[in-house]
């Protein structure tokens, strides 16, 4: 058991979407730092909904949320978790808003005090890491399905938060591009949680799988996660076989 106070931590949380079905059933969830865990589950069983209860987005019927060791229930809490938490959205055009990448990228750490040239410089950095030199002033709403999904990414990583919450991060990614993406996801410093379909992926940037089953987490234990490391080759996606 993990001696240390978790980053993340909620507790018998219920959710249920007015006049809709329970969502989330008492759910119960820890995340420590240094953990990197991967969440692989059918579509409509609260994936999403699961990382905008963390952030604030959604309110809990009941249950309780701890983030960094404190009680999160109202907005000022929540305002103070999401300058260390970063959240990619699902959908790209969720999260882009300003007329030129450079704009939106530089956005975040503009809003977290940094003064402009040191924002430009944090979002040149981050954009060239990404592989996006030379889109500084390309059109945001021009931008195709995948270049939008790794300026999204750069928003959140602009912001240098210490927690990750990635929403299908290789979505709309070519078979190109998905396996460069998925190296530079494993090889960053932060603690991160992946929502992705991509069981190869998962495998490969994770150190634990869970799944929301009957709306509460379980984590798939070791020896399943050998059996399917090898009946599903990880094909695309630099790897070991243990």
């Amino acid at each position: 058991m993990n001696s240390e106070a978790p980053i993340i931590n909620l507790q018998d949380v219920t959710f249920s979407y007015p006049g809709g079905k329970t969502v989330l059933n008492h759910l119960n969830f820890k995340f420590y730092s240094g953990d990197r865990i991967g969440l692989i589950a059918p579509n409509g069983s609260g994936k999403t909904t699961f990382f905008h209860l963390i952030m604030g987005l959604n309110k809990p019927t009941s249950g309780h949320l701890e983030l960094f060791g404190k009680t999160v229930s109202n907005a000022k809490d929540f305002a103070e978790a999401r300058r260390r938490i970063g959240l990619l959205f699902q959908d790209p055009d969720d999260q882009l808003f300003s007329p030129t990448v450079i704009e939106d990228v530089a956005f975040g750490p503009l809003n977290l005090g940094r003064s402009k040239a040191d924002a430009l410089r944090i979002a040149r950095r981050t954009m060239a890491d990404l592989g996006l030199e030379g889109f500084e002033d390309r059109v945001t709403f021009k931008l195709s399905g995948g270049e939008k999904r790794l300026v999204s990414l750069a928003t959140v990583l602009a912001m240098e938060p210490e927690v990750l919450l990635l929403d299908e991060p290789l979505n709309a990614l070519d078979s190109d591009t998905s396996p460069i993406i998925a190296e530079k996801i494993s090889n960053l410093d932060q603690s991160y949680i992946i929502i992705s379909h991509d069981i190869d992926f998962s495998l490969y940037a994770t150190n634990k799988i869970c799944t929301i089953n009957h709306g509460k987490i379980t984590f798939e234990d070791e020896s399943h996660i050998h059996v399917h490391r090898h009946m599903h080759p990880h094909g695309r996606y630099p790897h070991k076989h243990d």
